[in-house]
């Protein structure tokens, strides 16, 4: 990103390259990975987070990152320029950076503001619910920042309560401990989001991730297009983000399930706030069973959400994730009524989008059915996407009407 600047003041640490490492540096790349680095004594001492200047073998210096010894992805770019001081003027302008682009996609201001390295703050999320701001710092070098993130989200952002939700898996691989606190301000409870004219109710303390799921903005609001004077049935339904949508579209009956009761609570309140308790059904189950349960029945519901939790939490765990959304992809068009509508998603980054939909194709062929695709999706607007990172495109989604 631009608008970084070399400060003749700082001078960070060097960090050399091995000879050819800088190729994808020179090209834009953001990270650089441990067998690209010269490992040598002094690069192992570092402390994990330190800022780094980077150059190349022959000693030309290229980009500030972060740098954490112990992990693959060693260096993160900050800046592709040498010794720019990493303080909170250089975060508020990342932050003012991506504030205005959200001001220019969306008129509220419940959404997420930073989203890693497309907003150039490598490992760091940030989502705001009015004048409530989460940080999850997910690597070293932004646990560091974390008092300076959250002084430069009250000054830019006007964020009058901030909270660290630092329990992310991501944060192990730093060799981070869990942590969940408020860094400044306070909150007595749930607080209200505000979602596409619906109102929801998420748990910033302990609810799932943040509490909320910016990312499925504009699924939810198509989904609950295609359920007028439908039924739906909202599997992992969290706390009711397809599930409200599609009772104040004309949903005939919405029933959603989950097994967290705190989170179906908070699914129970929206529905009262958005005034649809007698279209929308709440039960609390593990969603494979509840299935199994449904089909022996032989129940069927005209639209099928099916969003669960991340199946692929790393690489090696790739085929037996595929499989198991291919089970889920079975189960789930085996409920989903003739001519009805199937929604699949994957929140695995390690899971290409190609062969999610391969498997999904697998799991419809499985129950017997066929279909065809209607629409692709990822995540919203609010989630860039890196230019060289594709895998940070995490969210991907299908929606199919079965035959």
């Amino acid at each position: 990103m631009c608008g970084a600047m070399t400060d003749a003041k700082t001078r960070h640490p060097r960090l050399k390259l091995r000879p050819g490492a800088q190729k994808r540096l020179r090209s834009g790349y953001p990270w650089v990975y441990s067998n690209e680095v010269d490992m040598d004594a002094a690069a192992k001492a570092l402390p994990p987070g330190t800022v780094v200047t980077l150059s190349d073998a022959g000693g030309q210096l290229l980009a500030t990152a972060q740098f954490n010894p112990r992990t693959l992805i060693s260096a993160r770019v900050l800046a592709f320029q040498p010794d720019v001081a990493i303080d909170e003027t250089f975060i508020a302008a990342r932050l003012h950076s991506a504030l205005k682009l959200r001001e220019r996609l969306l008129d509220r201001p419940y959404y997420r503001l930073i989203h890693a390295e497309a907003d150039g703050l490598p490992g760091l999320i940030v989502d705001r619910f009015g004048d409530a701001c989460v940080i999850q710092p997910n690597t070293a070098g932004m646990d560091v920042l974390t008092d300076q993130i959250a002084a430069a989200l009250r000054d830019v952002a006007g964020a009058k309560t901030v909270i660290l939700r630092g329990d992310s898996a991501a944060r192990g691989l730093e060799g981070l401990e869990d942590q969940v606190r408020c860094l400044f301000g306070g909150i007595d409870g749930p607080v209200a989001v505000e979602e596409n004219g619906a109102t929801f109710f998420a748990d910033l303390m302990s609810g799932q991730k943040t509490g909320w799921f910016f990312d499925q903005r504009d699924n939810h609001a198509f989904m609950a297009g295609l359920t007028r004077n439908a039924t739906m049935l909202d599997l992992y339904t969290h706390t009711g983000g397809f599930a409200i949508p599609a009772a104040r579209a004309g949903a005939k009956a919405v029933l959603g399930v989950d097994r967290s009761a705190p989170s179906l609570e908070l699914a129970v309140r929206a529905a009262e706030a958005n005034g649809v308790t007698k279209t929308c059904a709440f039960e609390r189950a593990e969603a494979f069973p509840f299935l199994e349960a449904a089909l022996a029945r032989k129940a069927t519901w005209d639209v099928v959400i099916g969003d669960p939790p991340a199946f692929i939490k790393s690489k090696k765990d790739l085929n037996a994730g595929l499989q198991g959304y291919r089970k889920l992809a079975r189960l789930c068009a085996g409920v989903t009524a003739p001519d009805g509508i199937l929604f699949m998603a994957s929140c695995s980054h390690n899971a290409p989008l190609d062969e999610f939909t391969a498997a999904v194709a697998r799991g419809i062929a499985d129950a017997g059915r066929e279909g065809r695709i209607i629409r692709t999706a990822g995540a919203a607007a609010d989630h860039p996407v890196h230019l060289l990172l594709p895998e940070s495109a995490y969210l991907k989604a299908v929606v199919l009407q079965l035959n």
